[in-house]
């Protein structure tokens, strides 16, 4: 379905979509640099079986910043392509640290009738204050062809945004949620999650939080070591939903220990190098300016995946 910008995101069913793990997918590349598009497919499926409410394609872990457009293009193509054969819900990344651009980048999205959603970073380097931060996405949220969730993670835009200024930018009609990585849990965290706008959800973004936020009252998370564990991600976000707190805490910090391990060098690499050594994907390249990761962290990884029960 087409969705009005000033509606919340939903799945093609008209079910809330905004809740429970989604997966940001890497790109793979295969031995001669590119896109692996086959590989690609394969782990979308993969994701979308094992329980995921959705992936997401052009995030950070997916390198965006490195792929040519014509390989975001595909990228997008072959996400929308599953998710239009399996009924799941795609986010994809969008947006620029300028307005103009970022309505531009928007725009391009009307081209895939799939993408439920866009993940658009709080301007970065220019450092507006919070009042030029709402003025960005009050913008954007009146041209954009689909629902917003607003990527919300300081340590990499170099802004960060209190409980109010999240809290005015979940407020606006076309914004349908928040992907909050801050860094830890503190009281503006706190603050935000105890008070949240009608129809807002917040998505875990960091990680090894995903356990404390869905106790906070997150809607689920965005999260890149989901690609290891999808089904034990998932079971978490249902524990909590559940009351199951025994449950909860004890999966919780097994995958707060993996997503520790996956995050010890550089994401994606870490996690590439995983699904490199399961067969999954053709290679573990990655695109300068990364590099590959150490064969001590995927072995580091591989070692408490194996172990969460």
């Amino acid at each position: 379905m087409r969705l009005d910008t000033h509606t919340k995101a939903t799945h093609p069913t008209g079910t809330t979509a905004l809740h429970g793990i989604h997966v940001p997918l890497i790109t793979p590349f295969d031995r001669a640099g590119n896109v692996a598009a086959e590989a690609l497919e394969a782990l979308a499926h993969e994701a979308l079986d094992a329980g995921a409410a959705g992936i997401v394609a052009l995030g950070t872990t997916g390198e965006t910043a490195t792929l040519e457009e014509a390989e975001r293009d595909l990228v997008t193509e072959v996400c929308a392509r599953v998710c239009r054969e399996r009924g799941g819900m795609l986010t994809v990344g969008a947006g620029a640290s300028g307005t103009r651009a970022a309505e531009a980048s928007l725009a391009r999205l009307a081209r895939w009738p799939q993408v439920g959603a866009a993940l658009v970073t709080v301007p970065s380097f220019v450092r507006p204050a919070a009042a030029g931060v709402l003025a960005h996405f009050t913008r954007l949220a009146g041209v954009s062809p689909v629902p917003l969730v607003v990527y919300h993670i300081p340590y990499r835009t170099g802004q960060p945004l209190d409980a109010a200024a999240l809290r005015a930018v979940g407020a606006l009609p076309g914004v349908a949620g928040l992907k909050y990585a801050g860094g830890g849990i503190d009281q503006e965290t706190v603050a935000l999650l105890g008070d949240l706008p009608d129809g807002f959800a917040v998505l875990a973004g960091d990680d090894a939080y995903l356990s404390p936020m869905l106790a906070l009252g997150a809607a689920g998370g965005i999260l890149a070591s989901a690609h290891l564990a999808t089904e034990r991600f998932v079971e978490l976000a249902a524990a909590w939903r559940a009351g199951d707190v025994p449950r909860a805490r004890s999966l919780g910090h097994a995958l707060a220990r993996l997503s520790a391990a996956a995050f010890a060098e550089p994401n994606p690499t870490v996690v590439k190098g995983v699904l490199h050594a399961q067969g999954r994907i053709p290679t573990p390249d990655v695109r300068l300016p990364l590099l590959p990761a150490s064969p001590e962290a995927v072995a580091a990884a591989l070692k408490e995946l194996a172990e969460i029960q």
